[in-house]
């Protein structure tokens, strides 16, 4: 069973809540479509009733999780997952294993089926995202504060932004503070000040103590997605 990461959303209507007294904590939300499909796909299997949805979180794509989906038994589960029940315990239910270093990145999103009904799948709405920008390692840079900041746009930064069509440039550094623009897929994208804020300025400023601030100096009237009018 495949899943595909779409936009956060907020939970539907129609979103099955878990029966507290007879599972964990809820960390995740099923919609009543995604249970019907869940079950319904279940209900193929050997042992159906016996089965459980385990929930991994087992990378990242860009700035999106990427999941892995399987059936096991109720007695697969690991000593340290977390165990939650969707619908009622007496009737049509599932149940959920998510492994413990999946649960904080999975708390608050939602099992769903796609918004386009000719999409097959299931997908996993997740308010949560991971920072391909977090972790600059043992990078070595050289020269001078310009340089290291260049460097680290080349080798790290833009690698990432480029699964989303971007890229950052170092315009210059007055003092403490560096001034880079965005551009490709990035300028005008109304994702862009965050990627700006959380992962570049932070990125940079641990990279490279010389710099304490990072301006966003783009144009964002322009670009193919501007944002601010």
């Amino acid at each position: 069973m495949s899943t595909d990461a779409v936009a956060p959303a907020p939970p539907t209507d129609d979103a099955v809540t878990t029966d507290a007294s007879a599972a964990d904590e809820a960390v995740m939300i099923v919609t009543d479509d995604a249970l019907v499909k869940v079950l319904e796909v279940r209900a193929g299997e050997d042992d159906a009733e016996q089965l459980a949805l385990r929930i991994e979180i087992t990378g990242a794509n860009g700035a999106e999780f990427t999941y892995d989906l399987a059936f096991e038994t109720v007695d697969e589960a690991a000593p340290d997952d977390h165990r939650q029940i969707i619908g009622p315990a007496d009737g049509d239910h599932l149940v959920l294993h998510l492994p413990a270093d999946s649960v904080e990145r999975l708390r608050g999103a939602t099992l769903d089926l796609p918004s386009h009904a000719g999409q097959g799948g299931l997908v996993i709405r997740n308010p949560n995202r991971p920072d391909p920008l977090a972790d600059v390692g043992d990078l070595e840079l050289e020269g001078d504060t310009p340089d290291k900041v260049r460097q680290l746009l080349e080798q790290v930064i833009n690698p990432s932004l480029a699964s989303h069509g971007g890229f950052a440039t170092l315009v210059g550094v007055e003092g403490s503070t560096a001034y880079v623009t965005m551009g490709g897929g990035c300028q005008g994208c109304a994702m862009s000040q965050a990627t700006m804020v959380q992962g570049i300025a932070t990125a940079v400023c641990d990279a490279i103590p010389e710099i304490t601030d990072v301006v966003d100096a783009t144009d964002h009237t322009q670009g193919e997605n501007p944002f601010y009018t």
